[in-house]
């Protein structure tokens, strides 16, 4: 089973004692469901494109049920408006790929699935 990952696109951010306190907090929200941080602020070099404010990756190793049990779990919950009410931003979960995972396989399928639109 592939892990999963929150994905968040934060801007618009705000330095209220809220948000230090929810930082201080989801790490006990994340422990159940063996989330981790992957990235969380940090440098960014934008190369495509526009990317106004941050991002943040959390994986979750057990998938995409563990990443959804996260998000809807009390825990969890309870602190997202301390968040939300001073950060904008969007989140996903997403499902990634798993081992041996090869992009041409995935070329082959959009192929054969419509074989005159995909020709060279």
């Amino acid at each position: 089973m592939p892990a999963a990952y929150a994905f968040a696109h934060l801007h618009g951010r705000s330095p209220h004692p809220d948000v230090i306190e929810y930082l201080e907090r989801i790490q006990a929200t994340l422990d159940p469901f063996h989330g981790r941080f992957l990235i969380h602020g940090g440098t960014l070099e934008v190369v495509e494109g526009e990317w106004p404010g941050s991002v943040v990756l959390i994986e979750f190793p057990g998938g995409m049920a563990d990443a959804r049990e996260w998000y809807a779990s009390p825990a969890y919950q309870d602190i997202l408006a301390l968040r939300t009410d001073h950060i904008e931003g969007d989140v996903v979960l997403v499902e990634g790929v798993g081992p041996g995972y090869d992009p041409l396989e995935r070329a082959a399928k959009l192929r054969a699935a419509d074989p005159g639109g995909y020709r060279r």
